[in-house]
């Protein structure tokens, strides 16, 4: 029965029109009578929740995502359910009445021309989709697009398990002193990851060489993976796959991405020749003996820099990070841009999956409700360690004419409060629940009329602005100083310390957008002409030596553990370019004034009101007030190497 029960409930959580069964007026401009009881949002988060016992199967609770339920037996119903309907999604897009119904309302200028922009794009975004599943073939071809459809399914899953499957070694082929900080097999010794912190050269130097040692199986996959792709673009149309991945992208061609990315490196490349000098003086002054910097370095020489020149240890700022204090900072934050406030909810008895979920009505001073944010925080076990934001329902507007309102799902993995102290933040975790509620609020922000492009459902270099873009907030003076208070005493956080904190994030950061952009372009090539000229580890050796500048490594392949293939495949560069864009946005319009609410509601209206239902340079330009270039783009991201917030800051106390 609990198996049944997770089938039924899940059903609807996988994004693909799901509803959840929650209180509350849905009505577009409805405004919400607050309830006195509610306690404020920074108490909320600052305190442990009453254990309650929680009943699966009472008519009204939220649902909850397949990956994120403690209990396996509903993890697995919702992964069996999403299988379920991904199986019936690919009918439809094979669903040949459908197409040429479709393609019948599109061939029909005089009707497209009556319907509103974003109905004309979501249309055309459908016929997208019917495409690129090889519908408009004939049937053999069809039949063909199924399959590598199929095919490359399985493909990714393979490759994706591959990437982070452990390297095994026999013990005595290492050094004594070595071992130790590996797990043990047997006389074996296990390297599952790269051990980049780890403060012993030769450690990071095994684990480098062994965990990325190639593996032919992997190999194979990734061969194979690569080439079935190619093979659906050119069916359905496409001269290469990353054509196809990126149409209707901020960027549209991979002509235009490489060029970014070329411009790019070329900008960077005296600052990243200076960020290797100054790690391998440090590796120099640490190790004599073996000073050549390698690609194993980078992180731990980095840090080490990093240290010595600004003290940021965590545990210096976390005292002023309480959870409770962050969440009021948001709060004030976007109280002040926007004209929201965000209530803490208690949740209906079996509404939440787990007991310290927090839930958050986001209200919005005249329109009222807006939508609800689960808050899933906190570590337990089986738990995926990676932060993210899940769409269980997409706003849209209803037959009625009220508005669906939607709901999210915030994942993160804080530690829980102690008995001395709330739960306490480094700066790593504070800048990422802000960018984790940026997502947040373009899913409660967006106000499109169909489900299929609400809030985060956009093109992936337009999807992380808004997350981005909270990083430069939480990385301003003006904004901390609202919130960060050390949670005994109540001082708030010294200028000097957030100062240090925003310069020692400049360390070598050239080079470390260098490798960024690196594995930028080795994604496009893999993904352009085919059959590819040679094998994807030559490819990756000459890639590295154009784009980054660090030898390669004989005997490695880094390509088989690059896991982004499968999810950002040609799609890579996304970082970079939603980086580029959120830096335009933050100096043009907040970096004078990050409390401008005449910015905040232009933001509002021209970028996370959308979603994907307008194009995104449209939405760029209404914001900008112009139409940027790529050397705009670049220039952006060259200027954060150097971004000074001091010269906004002689005014805050």
């Amino acid at each position: 029965m609990l198996l049944a029960a997770g089938m039924r409930y899940a059903r609807r959580l996988c994004g693909l029109g799901a509803a959840a069964a929650l209180r509350g007026p849905a009505g577009r401009g409805h405004v919400r009578r607050v309830s006195t009881s509610w306690s404020p949002v920074g108490a909320a988060f600052n305190v442990k929740p009453q254990s309650r016992q929680w009943d699966l199967f009472e008519e009204r609770q939220a649902d909850f995502v397949k990956i994120g339920h403690p209990e396996p037996a509903f993890r697995e119903a919702a992964e069996e359910a999403c299988r379920c309907i991904g199986t019936m999604v690919e009918k439809l897009n094979t669903n040949v009445e459908l197409y040429q119904s479709l393609r019948k309302l599109l061939d029909d200028k005089k009707l497209m021309e009556s319907l509103d922009a974003e109905t004309r794009r979501v249309a055309e975004l459908f016929m997208f989709d019917f495409e690129i599943s090889g519908i408009h073939l004939d049937e053999e071809k069809r039949r063909r697009a199924v399959d590598l459809n199929v095919k490359i399914l399985d493909l990714s899953s393979a490759f994706l398990m591959g990437t982070n499957f452990p390297n095994k070694i026999q013990k005595h082929l290492l050094p004594e002193h070595v071992r130790h900080h590996f797990a043990r097999d047997g006389d074996y010794v296990v390297i599952d990851g790269l051990h980049a912190e780890a403060s012993d050269d030769l450690v990071r130097e095994v684990a480098y060489k062994i965990f990325l040692y190639p593996n032919a199986g992997q190999l194979k996959c990734l061969e194979e993976l690569l080439s079935s792709r190619d093979l659906l673009a050119n069916l359905v149309g496409y001269s290469t796959f990353s054509h196809r991945a990126l149409q209707g992208t901020i960027a549209q061609t991979p002509e235009t991405v490489m060029q970014f990315l070329e411009k790019l490196s070329k900008k960077l490349s005296e600052r990243t020749k200076k960020d290797f000098e100054m790690m391998q003086g440090m590796k120099m002054k640490l190790n004599p003996q073996n000073s050549k910097l390698m690609p194993w370095d980078p992180p731990y020489y980095s840090g080490v820099i990093r240290a010595e020149r600004y003290n940021i240890e965590p545990s210096l700022y976390c005292p002023f990070f309480s959870l409770g204090a962050c969440m009021e900072g948001l709060n004030v934050l976007f109280n002040t841009l926007l004209g929201i406030t965000l209530y803490a909810e208690q949740p209906a008895k079996g509404e939440v999956w787990c007991d310290d979920v927090r839930k958050l009505a986001v209200v919005h001073e005249s329109e009222g409700l807006l939508g609800y944010i689960y808050c899933d925080f906190f570590q337990r076990a089986n738990k995926p360690h990676q932060d993210c934001h899940f769409t269980i329902r997409g706003g849209r507007l209803k037959e009625d004419g009220s508005y669906q309102l939607p709901v999210v799902v915030l994942m993160l993995n804080l530690p829980h409060s102690s008995r001395d102290s709330p739960t306490l933040l480094t700066p790593g975790m504070m800048e990422n629940l802000f960018h984790e509620m940026g997502h947040a609020m373009h899913s409660m922000l967006g106000r499109t009329r169909y489900q299929h492009v609400t809030g985060t459902r956009c093109p992936t270099d337009f999807a992380e602005v808004p997350s981005i873009l909270m990083e430069y907030f939480s990385n301003d003076y003006r904004v901390v100083n609202q919130f960060a208070r050390h949670y005994q005493t109540g001082q708030p956080l010294p200028k000097a310390m957030v100062s240090r904190l925003c310069e020692s994030k400049k360390v070598c950061a050239a080079a470390e957008m260098q490798l960024q952009v690196f594995y930028a372009a080795l994604d496009q090539i893999y993904h352009g002409q085919h059959p590819l000229k040679k094998s994807t580890t030559d490819i990756l050796v000459e890639t590295q030596e154009q784009f980054y500048g660090l030898p390669y490594v004989p005997d490695t392949a880094w390509q088989l553990r690059f896991s982004h293939l499968v999810g950002y495949g040609a799609k890579y560069y996304s970082y970079l370019m939603s980086r580029a864009v959120a830096s335009m946005v933050w100096k043009e319009c907040f970096l004078q004034d990050p409390f401008n609410r005449a910015a905040g509601e232009r933001y509002r209206r021209e970028m996370l009101a959308h979603g994907g239902g307008k194009k995104p340079m449209l939405m760029v330009q209404g914001m900008l007030q112009k139409c940027p270039s790529i050397d705009d783009f670049v220039d952006a991201l060259v200027s954060d190497l150097n971004l000074d917030f001091e010269t906004f800051f002689m005014d805050s106390k």
